[in-house]
This record gives C-alpha cells, structure tokens and sequence, in this order.
C-alpha cells in the first residue's frame, strides 16, 4: 500500500504564503497522476492543482498565478506553494496519488485570516 502524510498547513494572514508537503511511504509504485484538493465546510471539493506523468501541471481558475505545484527529483514528496493567499483559500487540504487506485493524505488546515 501507499500512505501520504501531508504537513505545511497553518495560519497565515491575507498575501502571506505557506507551502504544503505531501510525503509517501509504503510500496514503490509510479503514480499517474497526484495532486492536492481542498475542501472548506458546506462546500464541494475542488481540485486546486495536478501533476500528471513528469511535468504536466493543471490548475483551478481560483488559483492560477498563485499556486504552484512541484515535486521532489526521487517522486517522494510533492509540494503546493501557496502566495498571495486569501480568505476563500481557506480549507483542508488533501493530497492524493492515482497509482491504479487513488490514495489520499489525512489532509492539512489552512486558515487566512487578519
């Protein structure tokens, strides 16, 4: 099995930034794609960014030009850097990896607020 952790969640005031890690573990697989959701209470879940095979990158229109996902040379740990943060950007996120099946990371808090 795969397992993700994510950690880099936190409070930040409105324009500040935070960068998100998501970490694997467990069995050595090639994933297809993996990429970070977010979720806020009484809302849907949004997909916010993907990476998919070696660098093909897709972002929601809400944070385009803000956000940018990445990873690490060995495929171990991917990150979302988050700038120019607002209040609306506020949400769990969730990292997750399509490897065949889809796994998902526990999910990181992220609060914007003044």
């Amino acid at each position: 099995q795969v397992q993700l952790v994510e950690s880099g969640g936190g409070w930040v005031q409105p324009g500040g930034a935070l960068r998100l890690s998501c970490a694997t573990s467990g069995r050595a697989v090639s994933f297809n794609a993996w990429g970070w959701y977010r979720q806020a209470p009484g809302k849907e879940r949004e997909l916010v960014a993907t990476l998919i095979g070696n660098r093909f990158t897709n972002y929601s229109d809400s944070v385009k030009g803000r956000f940018t996902i990445s990873r690490d040379g060995a495929w171990n740990s991917i990150y979302l850097q988050m700038n120019n943060l607002k209040a609306e950007d506020s949400a769990v996120y969730l990292c997750y990896a399509d490897w065949g099946p889809r796994t998902w990371g526990q999910g990181t808090q992220v609060t914007v607020s003044s």
